[in-house]
């Protein structure tokens, strides 16, 4: 799905930026693995394809993730009703948006600590923090202490798993199984989700039907 690779090789630093900065600040690019991105350029920066020292990358990658989730918050303070009341589509799934908001309303402060380690949260608790006014300073204040977490836990297990002199010949293969494990977990998620809201639409179908 995703030739990493490539994305590191030629697009280098830039694209991994952006690729960060659009999952936690613009809701239809949730699918992407950044989680996957961020282990691989720890792995490239440790063997040399990446040429940037350890300490930019997590620097660099952490501001990406800032920027992406005050923008998320700037969507949800400012397009809150639209989402409210948009139907779903391949791009947008509501239910996505009210997990968000359940798991901040649960958690409170400590989920947008710890939203960035949790795919699809760390994409809509941004939105939903906005969409309820939390206030930004706060806001921004908690997301980055839990960018800064996410950000270097990924890339420096990366960059340290690739200084095993024992993995160093595979390290490439290694960064490819951990963007496609991160991929293929997200689209089976999405995938289960799909056939559950089928079965539900076709009993709720089935029930009219026969209630008629």
């Amino acid at each position: 799905m995703f030739d990493v690779a490539s994305i590191i090789e030629y697009g280098g630093l830039l694209l991994v930026f952006l690729a960060v900065f659009c999952q936690t600040g613009l809701f239809f690019c949730f699918f992407l693995p950044s989680g996957g991105l961020l282990f691989a350029s720890g792995v490239f920066v440790a063997n040399g394809t990446m040429d940037h020292s350890i300490v930019s990358v997590c620097v660099v990658l952490a501001l990406a993730a800032v920027l992406g989730n005050a923008s998320g918050y700037g969507i949800g303070r400012k397009a809150g009703l639209r989402f409210q009341n948009r139907k779903d589509s391949r791009l947008f799934r509501k239910a996505h948006l009210q997990k968000a908001e359940a798991f901040y309303q649960r958690y409170g402060s400590a989920s947008l600590v710890a939203s960035p380690f949790f795919p699809l949260v760390r994409t809509f608790v941004p939105i939903a923090a906005g969409m309820v006014g939390v206030p930004f300073r706060r806001f921004v204040a908690l997301t980055a202490i839990g960018s800064i977490a996410w950000i270097s836990v990924f890339v420096l297990a990366g960059f340290f798993v690739a200084k095993v002199p024992a993995l160093k010949p595979y390290t490439l293969h290694l960064a490819l199984g951990v963007v496609a494990l991160v991929g293929i977990s997200l689209l089976g998620r999405l995938l289960i989700k799909r056939i559950r809201v089928g079965r539900l639409r076709r009993k709720i179908q089935l029930g009219e039907s026969t209630g008629g």
